[in-house]
């Protein structure tokens, strides 16, 4: 997968790109956990998500959001990392301008940008957030949820709480046009360390659904 350098709000970004395998591919973005908790786009669970679009003919980018490998700033609470997303979107979208459909998608921190993101980018038909961390961050922007999307979490997440992201999941379900689908994984910690198979089993059977019925 070639490495990547394109220009963000506070100077360069990393990232790894894999062209779409035809003409007019769509295109995904996915978005890492908290940077000073470690997490960077080679996290176990980005990667995988990010092969999963690439082996669906995606036009697939991950990125270190400022700060994190060799990604130019410094950390900015979420505002600065929603800004590097946007651009990274951006970068994406000049090489993929008739791209049918975009997705985004995030795992906890990564999660929280990634539904802001949905929020500003009416392109954005389709998400997948893993363990949103609905306990400490305010979702209160998706007022209304634009896009359908998929929802994980897993039950024994010692970080985010499974209530919280429940609330969540009910407030998204009673706004109407759009579907969300909320799977959770039975002893499945924050990181999913021992449960990657059943985690990604999902996250496959919801994209093959989501392209199957979307055409």
């Amino acid at each position: 997968m070639p490495e990547v350098i394109f220009p963000g709000p506070e100077g360069r970004l990393e990232g790894r790109y894999q062209p779409g395998n035809k003409p007019r591919a769509p295109v995904a973005i996915l978005l890492h956990p908290h940077p000073q908790g470690g997490g960077t786009m080679n996290n176990a669970i980005v990667q995988a998500m990010y092969q999963s679009f690439v082996r669906r003919g995606f036009a697939t980018l991950r990125f270190n959001f400022r700060g994190v490998g060799r990604s130019q700033g410094t950390f900015d609470q979420g505002i600065g990392e929603l800004s590097d997303a946007a651009s990274a979107l951006d970068w994406l979208q000049q090489f993929n301008p008739e791209a049918p459909v975009t997705w985004v998608g995030g795992f906890s921190f990564g999660a929280w940008i990634g539904m802001q993101l949905l929020m500003r980018r009416p392109e954005i038909k389709g998400f997948i957030s893993v363990a949103p961390p609905a306990n400490m961050y305010d979702f209160g922007f998706l007022a209304p949820c634009p896009s359908s999307g998929l929802i994980v979490q897993g039950l024994a997440d010692e970080v985010v709480a499974h209530g919280a992201v429940q609330k969540l999941v009910d407030k998204l379900k009673t706004q109407k046009h759009i579907t969300i689908t909320y799977e959770t994984v039975p002893g499945a910690n924050h990181f999913f360390a021992n449960e990657m198979n059943e985690l990604m089993g999902v996250i496959d059977a919801y994209l093959d659904m989501r392209l199957a019925t979307d055409r």
